[in-house]
């Protein structure tokens, strides 16, 4: 009772404190360019969660939250001008916390995306073991990934518009992953209409790492039903060959001649259906090998919707991209009362690929005390 009491008084002590959403006014700002910080809950245990709204010079506004370093809202124009969030999420703190109804929404995915096979991988000849979350693999970080940490949040004016960096400190052994391992994660909203996302994390041990961003994408609007008639192009040859849990199997196979080649424009469920008979991935859930391998700044994919105009393109440094199709997604009284569907969004998971600490031939995932991990993944969205 007394814990309860007192996580009441700090909410209320904080609410009063928050209420005056204020306007920061560091650096400088063109007109109409500007960033707010608010009040938006508390978690179950008494921490307060702030959001950041960013607004470039052409309207666009994307919000953020410190549980997680989530994008909660991402408000783009369509051919007429009219704005709509794009992105799926969640009301409240409570939901966000909720795992039946919060399939990694927009988070900061890590220590590792996507999975290792079994939990287990070895640096330098030692043995280390995950936790199994999705069985009988580790999935995105473990039971309490970066999906679930509280992230310090720093708003800031750059030159190429309002940004937001957040920060984390993983502790050596959390979750099982060794080193401590310092985590910077700064979001630009620029005025081409771009979410600009750089990573930049270091470590006091040899360590594996793999960051990604986990927006679900909608271009018709969130809730506004299925992607199936968005038009997707994936910039990639080739895809990472998995077994049924969704685990490489080694091979790097090509596209071509299977429901996965999106080298050309293709509806994205103008072939979905032929995906249904490995009842594990029940649609897309596949890594692609991009064709941009040197790590420069490459256009990954192209994802269309024709009912608004909206186009948006992934650029990532990163050698892979994850397109997931929200394939058990069923979500009721998301954000704004809308309800979430299968296949309502997709995902373009910018990555390293899955299982690369147990995979010798895939690119490496392994961080080592004196190295720098970065890598940059841009969302530009325009119409046509």
């Amino acid at each position: 009772m007394n814990k309860d009491r007192n996580i009441q008084l700090t909410s209320l002590a904080l609410l009063f404190l928050f209420s005056l959403s204020m306007v920061w006014a560091k650096g400088s700002a063109e007109a109409g360019v500007n960033i707010q910080k608010e009040w938006f809950g508390i978690t179950s245990n008494g921490t307060p969660i702030e959001q950041y709204i960013l607004t470039n010079k052409n309207d666009v506004v994307v919000k953020f939250i410190t549980l997680g370093g989530t994008i909660s809202e991402l408000h783009v124009p369509d051919r007429n001008g009219n704005l709509a969030d794009v992105v799926l999420g969640l009301d409240t703190v409570a939901d966000y916390e909720n795992p039946q109804k919060n399939p990694y929404f927009g988070c900061i995915t890590g220590q590792y995306a996507n999975r290792i096979a079994k939990g287990k991988f070895t640096i330098d000849g030692k043995d280390y073991t995950l936790a199994i979350n999705n069985s009988p693999n580790a999935l995105h970080g473990g039971l309490k990934g970066f999906n679930h940490q509280v992230w310090q949040a720093m708003p800031r004016y750059t030159t190429e518009g309002p940004a937001v960096t957040f920060t984390y400190k993983s502790h050596d052994g959390e979750e099982g992953y060794p080193g401590s391992l310092n985590v910077t994660v700064t979001y630009i909203l620029t005025d081409e209409n771009e979410v600009k996302i750089e990573y930049v994390a270091t470590t006091d041990k040899p360590t594996v790492l793999n960051l990604t961003n986990h927006s679900y994408f909608n271009l018709a609007g969130a809730g506004s039903g299925t992607i199936l008639n968005h038009e997707l192009t994936i910039v990639a040859d080739n895809f990472t060959a998995a077994d049924d849990t969704l685990i490489p199997t080694g091979e790097i196979t090509p596209v071509k001649g299977t429901p996965l080649d999106f080298t050309k424009p293709m509806k994205v469920g103008a072939r979905i259906d032929k995906l249904r008979q490995r009842p594990t991935f029940r649609g897309y859930d596949h890594n692609y090998v991009l064709n941009s391998q040197d790590g420069s700044l490459a256009l990954a994919a192209r994802l269309y919707d024709p009912s608004s105009g909206r186009v948006m393109d992934t650029y990532t440094t990163q050698p892979g991209v994850q397109l997931y199709t929200a394939n058990w997604l069923n979500v009721k009284d998301a954000k704004d009362d809308k309800d979430y569907v299968e296949n309502g969004a997709l995902c373009l998971e910018t990555q390293h690929y899955p299982d690369s600490p147990n995979q010798p031939n895939f690119p490496s995932a392994i961080l080592r005390p004196g190295q720098t991990y970065t890598h940059t993944t841009v969302y530009k969205f325009y119409t046509k």
